[in-house]
This record gives C-alpha cells, structure tokens and sequence, in this order.
C-alpha cells in the first residue's frame, strides 16, 4: 500500500525546478492544496512557505481574496488554479490579490494541471507575476 502523505516524483521535480526559478511559482497537490511556493513569490504571497504551511483551496483561495481591477470578487470559474484543478486545464488571468500581508498586488496568473501520466492528475502549476 502507497503512503499517501509522501509526494510523486513529479511534485518533488516541479518543486526543486520551482525553487530554482525567479519567476513567481506555486503547487498544490491533487486537492488543490497549497504544498510549495517559490521564494520569488514570497513578495506577493506576503509571506514565506514556512508563515502560510499548507493550506487547502478553498482556504488559500480565500484568503488571497482575488477580484477584478473593479474590486467585484473573481467567480471561481475564471480564477485560473480552480480551472487547472477542476477542468484540468491550463487558464490564464489578470486579477488582484491580497497578500497574507495584508498588501494588495494586481498580478497576472498562468495556471495548469499536472499529470505524471495521460489518467494521473498530480496537482496543479501556478505561474505569475506582479502588474
């Protein structure tokens, strides 16, 4: 029987070429929680990996509060992670966030799915950066 709390392959290769990159990058798991942001993300995140621990979709999503340049709350099916999560598909969209911080950042966000094979979804790849 697999242990479930270890990670794939996969996620530990993503997350080492994360943590290699400037570009602000996150993962989440099969669930959509959070396992691993980059340190080039800390600055929009508000804080570092270690502060926010791993937090399940809806929590993170939350708390990130994302909306429109209007301030009117993003629906989920335009928020670019719940699409790679939920339909297992890439999506990109501009957006604001607040950070764990408290700081508000207008960022543009590339999210898609990870898949160790064509019927093994892993989690999901977060890419973006600040306006």
């Amino acid at each position: 029987m697999e242990d479930r709390s270890s990670k794939h392959l996969v996620l530990i290769l993503a997350r080492e070429f994360a943590s290699n990159l400037a570009t602000p990058m996150m993962l989440t798991d099969e669930e959509g929680t959070l396992i691993f942001f980059n340190e080039a993300a800390e600055q929009i995140i508000g804080g570092t990996l270690a502060e926010a621990g791993e937090l399940p979709f809806a929590e993170w999503s939350a708390r990130a509060a994302p909306r429109t340049a209007d301030s009117e709350l993003l629906p989920l099916e335009r928020r670019p992670a719940a699409i790679a999560l939920h339909e297992r598909r890439a999506a990109h969209e501009r957006f604001v966030v607040t950070g764990l911080d408290g700081a508000d950042h207008e960022i543009s966000v590339t999210a898609f799915p990870l898949f160790a094979h064509a019927d093994e979804f892993l989690g999901v790849v977060a890419i973006f950066w600040g306006a």
